[in-house]
């Protein structure tokens, strides 16, 4: 299948063109993932792109045959469960020139030493970032509908709503609301752009993105204290780094407003736990939370049994049959190194102190 990338060869002129080289790839990856990663119909796009070296799946870089494999290496395509890539693997894989990830981020593997060393380095974290802002998007409107709290009366009491049910909520449905987003990320960028189908406005958050990108996005910059005080609902897409420890604090979400939904599908510490337990057990707000700390939360916690808070197990990303998009986008990458074209998803050494 030709990609959007390549020309037609003229009538003639075949022989002239040599074939696609097909670079040297390990796989270093949790060897039950690779199914899911690669279904079949990307399983033979990537046998047809790379020369993939025995043995087939690394689990880790010590054993003589993994040794062997990296000593010819040109690319590691790595996933979920891919060993460390330090400085003493790098030393092994003298012909390394690049690193695909077909998961999302790769700080917790790979060390500075592969950039020093002029190895490129891309993610598949863009396509992680489809199915986390899908979630989002259906928390936010399940959640600006109350869903949740009373789909727990029904359960309850299996009977149907009364208007004191309803009375109960600040407001109801999204027509009108403002959603506040924090983080410019890949995955905050998609939701402000499906955020696009609602009747809502929408306020963001990201010290790293000025006014006019925003308003290129859909949204309005503010400052955080602003966008916590004025949205009906605030969901969280930053990375957990020490800057954003605790980025809602007590202070923060004493701002919300009464009735607000705080959406959480990024990272558990971005939210001060306890201060959030006191305004979600008081009922003052909702919660639709994908990620706390910790994680999971203990077995006594009151979170777990309140009407107003709706925990799922950090599944907004890539599950089931939506992990293969991870792997096409990979391979998508390495037909692009293997062309000698500019990746479409580099993860730039500058960018990694404040990347997830």
């Amino acid at each position: 299948m030709r990609t959007t990338d390549e020309v037609p060869v003229e009538a003639g002129t075949a022989d002239a063109t040599p074939p696609p080289r097909r670079p040297r790839t390990v796989l270093a990856m949790d060897s039950a993932a690779v199914d899911d990663v690669f279904p079949p119909a990307v399983r033979v796009r990537l046998e047809e792109t790379a020369d993939i070296q025995p043995p087939h799946v690394v689990r880790e870089f010590s054993s003589p045959q993994a040794r062997a494999a990296l000593a010819d290496c040109e690319v590691l395509l790595t996933g979920w469960g891919c060993p460390a890539i330090d400085r003493a693997v790098l030393d092994r894989a003298p012909r390394l020139r690049a690193v695909i990830h077909a998961a999302g981020t790769v700080k917790t593997f790979l060390t500075r030493d592969a950039y020093e060393r002029g190895i490129t380095v891309s993610s598949a974290a863009a396509a992680n970032a489809v199915p986390v802002a899908e979630f989002t998007l259906a928390a936010i409107i399940l959640g600006a509908k109350r869903a949740f709290p009373l789909a727990h009366l029904f359960r309850t009491r299996r009977t149907h709503r009364t208007g004191a049910d309803l009375d109960r909520h600040h407001w109801i449905g999204t027509r009108g609301i403002t959603v506040g987003v924090v983080g410019a990320s890949r995955i905050g960028r998609r939701v402000v752009q499906l955020l696009r189908s609602l009747d809502a406005e929408v306020l963001l958050y990201d010290p790293y993105v000025g006014d006019a990108e925003a308003e290129l996005l859909g949204a309005t910059r503010t400052d955080l204290d602003t966008l916590v005080a004025t949205s009906d609902v605030v969901t969280l897409h930053a990375p957990d780094t020490d800057e954003t420890r605790q980025l809602l604090d007590a202070r923060r979400l004493g701002m919300m407003r009464p009735g607000a939904l705080l959406v959480n599908t990024a990272r558990g510490p971005l939210v001060d736990t306890e201060a959030l337990t006191a305004h979600l057990v008081s009922g003052r707000i909702d919660a639709v939370l994908d990620v706390t700390d910790p994680e999971p939360l203990p077995l006594d916690h009151p979170l777990w049994n309140l009407p107003n808070v709706f925990i799922t197990p950090h599944m907004a990303g890539a599950q089931g049959n939506e992990v293969g998009r991870l792997g096409a986008l990979a391979v998508d990458e390495l037909a692009r190194y293997a062309r000698g074209v500019p990746l479409n998803h580099p993860v730039l050494l500058e960018d990694l102190e404040r990347i997830a």
